[in-house]
């Protein structure tokens, strides 16, 4: 078994199948180890399901404490006075509506899980022979581009800026959203440098904006935060470097063929703001492995029958969440009059609904 791509999927998938008992051949195909050593300001959304895989693997707990933060109560604000919905972990039932993770302390101990691992084996790029090759190098997938296989992008023409942040007042485990015609913020509670006081910065701004929002120097782009913010999570101020990455919506033609299968970003890109991107690697890690632990003694791990059972259980839930995020997206972007209207009601009339509410966090947390 070969699995390309060393990130957060395709090292979880290693150590999944190595519990199984297969020798797994780990390739990191080479662009993150190429690229510029700078600060990693990323975070990752993890829902419930998530977290129970890591656990399973021995990671969750191997992090450091201060590398993840629970979100107990979310707060969403649409481009309208009084246009809001509330979403919170006790009436969900569950311990915490998501957990927001330091994408390099995952990845760190993600590394050191597979250092460890007996039946995995880091190899350099190359040809393996394996019977089955898991494809997991990210939306820009080298190997899925020779196999051709096609994955249509559709292009936003919007970046993400993402930056760590922190603030004067506690975040008490609250995550913010603005949905504020034409961009998406995101302030995601965590605990580095400050814990209980920071907060991870996803916005999602049309390329022009993305290039005004970059080239301010940092008390600009506070000043910047702060008007779109209005203080309600206090006074912030960077703590660090601000990167961006294009935004788009992608999903592979086909995601398996004879002695090969698609996973992750390789198989299908979504906009980050519901922060499922991860959650949908991982899903399919735990659908890949489940589908591999069920089959017949007979057959092969790169039986094209076989893998057409992971393809089925992942067709639904990445077609959802891509039609959910893009959907959602658009409708906040209209400038259009009515469609404001509607959509700024629609937010109060769903926080009204505690039924609705229920149903729409359920599809976050289990996807």
């Amino acid at each position: 078994m070969c699995v390309r791509g060393a990130g957060a999927v395709g090292s979880c998938l290693a150590l999944a199948l190595a519990r199984q008992g297969l020798s797994v051949a780990l390739q990191d195909s080479g662009p993150r180890a190429a690229a510029p050593a700078r600060q990693d300001v990323r975070t990752y959304a993890l829902n419930a399901v998530s977290v129970d895989l890591l656990r399973e693997l021995k990671v969750w707990d191997a992090m450091a404490a201060d590398a993840r933060c629970p979100v107990y109560d979310m707060h969403v604000e649409g481009d309208a006075a009084g246009s809001a919905l509330d979403f919170s972990a006790w009436s969900q039932g569950v311990e915490a509506l998501a957990w927001i993770v330091d994408a390099a302390e995952l990845e760190r101990t993600l590394a050191a899980a597979v250092a460890f691992a007996p039946h995995v084996q880091v190899v350099a790029d190359g040809p393996v022979d394996a019977a089955l090759l898991a494809i997991a190098e990210g939306k820009a997938s080298a190997t899925r581009q020779q196999l051709g296989v096609a994955m249509p992008v559709q292009r936003y023409g919007q970046r993400a800026v993402a930056a760590r942040l922190q603030s004067d007042l506690a975040h008490a485990g609250v995550a913010r959203q603005w949905f504020r015609s034409p961009d998406v913020l995101a302030l995601l509670p965590f605990d580095r440098p400050v814990p209980g006081q920071c907060y991870g910065l996803v916005w999602s701004v049309p390329d022009a904006r993305a290039d005004e929002l970059l080239a301010l120097d940092d008390a600009a782009f506070e000043q910047a935060l702060a008007d779109a913010t209005a203080g309600a999570a206090g006074s912030l101020r960077l703590c660090g470097e601000r990167s961006a990455w294009p935004l788009t919506l992608a999903r592979a033609e086909q995601v398996c063929g004879s002695g090969w299968v698609l996973l992750g970003d390789a198989a299908h890109v979504v906009h980050p703001l519901a922060g499922q991107g991860l959650n949908l690697g991982l899903g399919d890690v735990r659908a890949l492995t489940r589908v591999i632990a069920g089959r017949e003694a007979w057959r092969s791990l790169g039986d094209e029958r076989l893998l057409q059972r992971y393809a089925r259980q992942r067709a639904m839930p990445t077609l959802a969440m891509g039609q959910v995020t893009d959907g959602l997206l658009h409708l906040f972007a209209s400038q259009a009059p009515v469609v404001r209207e509607l959509r700024n009601r629609g937010l109060s009339l769903v926080n009204g609904l505690p039924p609705l509410k229920r149903l729409l966090a359920s599809f976050a947390l289990d996807s």
